[in-house]
C-alpha cells in the first residue's frame, strides 16, 4: 500500500531555500482559545475553509509526505460514527450550517461539542481512550452517501522526533483546501486505489476489486500557545526538513488519516460549499480535515513518549511492535 507520495527535487530546494511557513494563511494567530470556541468563528459564510497555499506550503506538504517513518508510530483505528451537516471548528452551535461531514470516533461530535462534551462521551476507536473528533466531508457514489469502511490515524514522528510531545487537549485545527477550484491547490490530500502504486490530488478510478482510499497528512509544528486561531490554522506549522519555525517550536506528531471506502470506479463526489452553498457534487481535490483533540491525556502523554520519542512502531494498545 502506498505511504508516501515522492517529492520531486524541485519542491525539495524551494523549501530548504524558503525557510518554514505556517499551516494557515499569513494573517496573524490570534489569541489563546478556550474550551468553548475560539476566535474568529463569526466570521460571514464558508472563509473558514477558504484557503490558497503558497508555493512554500505546497513543497513543504509533499515533502512531509514522502517523509518515511522510520520506527516513530502509533495510531488508532476508527470508524464512521455518524454524518451531519455540523462543524463544531468553524461553526461552533450551528447545528446544520455545515456542508455534510463524516464524523469517526467520538459518538457525540455536533455542532456543539466542546472538550468537556467530547471527554464525557464514547469512542468507536481502538484505543478507547481516543475520545477525539474527527471529520471530514462526505463522499457519494453516483448521488448516494457512502461511509468508511475503516478509518486509521496515524501519530507519525517525521519531524525531530525526540523532542515531540503530546497534543495539548483542546486542540483543534483543519487541512485541506474545501474551496480548492484545481488540483494543484490542495497538496494536503491524495487518493489512491488499495493494494495499486498510483495516486493523485482528485478522485482516481479504481478498477474492479480494488478500494478507494485517501490520505491526509496534518502539520507538525505548534506555535505552544493558542488551541486554535481565527482561521483554524495559523496556529500550526509545517516543519523545514527537521526543524520547527522559531513562530511555532514546538514539535507534535504528525496526524495521518488513512480512509478506506468500500467502492471503486467513477461517480464519486464530494459534500462542499460552493458560492457560499452547500453541495454534495465536489471533485475530489476539495477534500480536507478537522482534529478536535479529546485523548486521555495521561495515554497520549505515555504514547508519545514511549513510541514517537523512543523510536518504535506500535500498535493501537500503545506497545511496540517493531523498532
Amino acid at each position: 500500500m502506498l505511504r508516501r507520495l515522492l517529492a520531486s527535487t524541485a519542491a525539495v530546494i524551494f523549501l530548504i531555500t524558503a525557510g518554514w511557513v505556517t499551516a494557515g494563511n499569513h494573517s496573524p494567530a490570534s489569541g489563546a482559545a478556550d474550551d468553548h470556541g475560539a476566535p474568529g468563528h463569526a466570521r460571514a459564510g464558508h472563509t473558514a475553509h477558504d484557503h490558497t497555499f503558497s508555493p512554500a506550503q505546497a513543497a513543504a506538504i509533499v515533502a512531509q509526505a514522502a517523509a518515511p517513518v522510520r520506527g516513530s508510530e502509533f495510531r488508532a483505528e476508527c470508524f464512521s460514527s455518524h454524518r451531519r451537516g455540523d462543524d463544531p471548528i468553524v461553526f461552533p452551535g450551528q447545528a446544520g450550517r455545515s456542508h455534510i461531514h463524516e464524523f469517526y470516533g467520538n459518538r457525540t461530535a455536533n455542532a456543539s461539542s466542546t472538550l468537556q462534551s467530547l471527554a464525557a462521551g464514547t469512542t468507536n476507536c481502538s484505543p478507547s481512550v481516543d475520545l477525539s473528533s474527527y471529520w471530514t466531508p462526505t463522499l457519494y457514489k453516483n448521488g448516494a452517501p457512502v461511509a468508511p469502511e475503516r478509518v486509521t490515524v496515524y501519530y507519525q514522528g517525521i519531524t525531530d522526533h525526540t523532542r515531540a510531545v503530546a497534543h495539548p487537549r483542546g486542540l483543534r485545527y483543519v487541512v485541506g483546501n474545501a474551496t480548492a477550484t484545481s488540483p494543484d491547490q490542495n497538496p494536503a490530500a491524495r487518493w489512491s486505489c488499495v493494494g495499486r502504486p498510483e495516486s493523485g490530488r482528485d478522485f482516481v478510478n479504481c478498477p474492479p476489486g480494488t478500494k478507494l482510499e485517501n490520505y491526509l497528512d496534518f502539520p507538525t509544528c505548534w506555535d505552544g500557545r493558542n488551541l486554535d486561531s481565527a482561521n483554524h490554522r495559523d496556529h500550526m506549522a509545517y516543519a523545514a526538513g527537521q526543524t520547527c519555525p522559531a513562530s511555532h517550536p514546538v514539535v507534535v506528531p504528525r496526524l495521518e488519516l488513512l480512509i478506506t471506502w468500500p467502492v471503486n470506479g467513477g461517480g464519486l463526489t464530494l459534500a462542499g460549499t460552493r458560492n457560499g452553498t452547500n453541495v454534495t457534487d465536489q471533485p475530489g481535490y476539495t477534500f480536507h480535515g478537522d482534529f478536535f483533540n479529546a485523548w486521555n491525556d495521561a495515554e497520549l502523554k505515555r504514547r508519545v513518549a514511549d513510541c514517537i520519542v523512543a523510536g518504535y512502531i506500535c500498535g493501537t494498545d500503545g506497545r511496540p511492535v517493531q523498532q
